[in-house]
């Protein structure tokens, strides 16, 4: 396995949460993309990714852009995944997609369909490319190319964001909403207009997203530990959510796919 990270370019970086490049060759079967706080690209530089969503038909892109989303994303691979993926903000969705992240929630569309032409033409240089480096260079000039000016409809949407990624999603949304001088009501509409996900579901997400970067970590030796850390009422709290975002216990979870989460040989920041 390879995994490889870049660092975005500084103008970059409030559109972007991450940039991972990976080839990876195992036996055939299914990965589970699981919610975040983050929209996402992926661009395969080999085979299709199918995609098996929570709901509606099964896909195959080479290349596609993501909503927000709530339900585990079934990902069936052959013996080879290579590609690059990139995690959005809602202002990058904004910046570099053109459109606001509540258009994508919960689905998956080819990267032509935003982009057009442009997203076949990165595709073909990324494959043309030979080494990591010069991949994330070509991808980091078509990037800059592609961002144009962007800002949230409001500032006090880009502040909610802001307080709930700061927190995992801990504050309370009456108390996000006496922060920026809104009714919970006014904030609820709001919200869900823009990021497609209600206030107090995202937040649940990105609660759910921390517990999974500990379990990735392994700095707490069991659930309850990860359940405690991260605000859960009990364990037994930790265990209805995972299923519901999941769709498996944290135990399947484990056994299934943090192998193939840990077992990655990351190489040095190509940036």
């Amino acid at each position: 396995m390879q995994v490889v990270t870049a660092t975005p370019p500084p103008r970059l970086r409030s559109l972007i949460t991450d940039c991972t490049g990976y080839r990876v060759r195992s036996a055939p079967g299914v990965h589970h993309g699981l919610p975040s706080r983050s929209l996402t690209v992926v661009i395969s530089l080999d085979d299709a990714v199918d995609i098996t969503p929570a709901a509606g038909p099964d896909q195959s892109l080479t290349a596609l852009a993501a909503g927000l989303h709530a339900q585990a994303v079934r990902i069936n691979h052959g013996e080879l995944q290579h590609g690059i993926q990139l995690g959005l903000t809602p202002l990058g969705a904004r910046a570099l997609l053109g459109l606001p992240a509540g258009e994508l929630v919960d689905s998956s569309v080819d990267l032509d369909v935003v982009l057009g032409p442009a997203a076949t033409e990165l595709a073909e240089r990324l494959r043309a490319a030979t080494t990591w480096s010069d991949r994330f260079t070509c991808l980091n000039d078509a990037l800059l190319r592609l961002a144009a000016p962007a800002a949230l409809p409001s500032p006090e949407l880009g502040w909610i964001w802001r307080r709930m990624a700061q927190t995992d999603g801990h504050l309370p949304i009456t108390a996000l909403a006496a922060e920026v001088g809104w009714s919970r009501q006014h904030l609820g509409v709001q919200f869900r207009r823009e990021f497609g996900l209600s206030p107090k579901l995202l937040a649940r997400v990105m609660r759910f997203e921390r517990a999974r970067r500990l379990l990735i970590a392994g700095v707490h030796r069991s659930f309850a530990d990860v359940a405690t850390a991260c605000g859960y009422a009990d364990q037994a709290h930790f265990n209805r959510d995972w299923r519901e975002f999941a769709g498996l216990s944290p135990s399947r979870w484990m056994a299934q796919d943090l192998p193939f989460v840990q077992g990655a040989a990351h190489l040095p920041d190509a940036s």
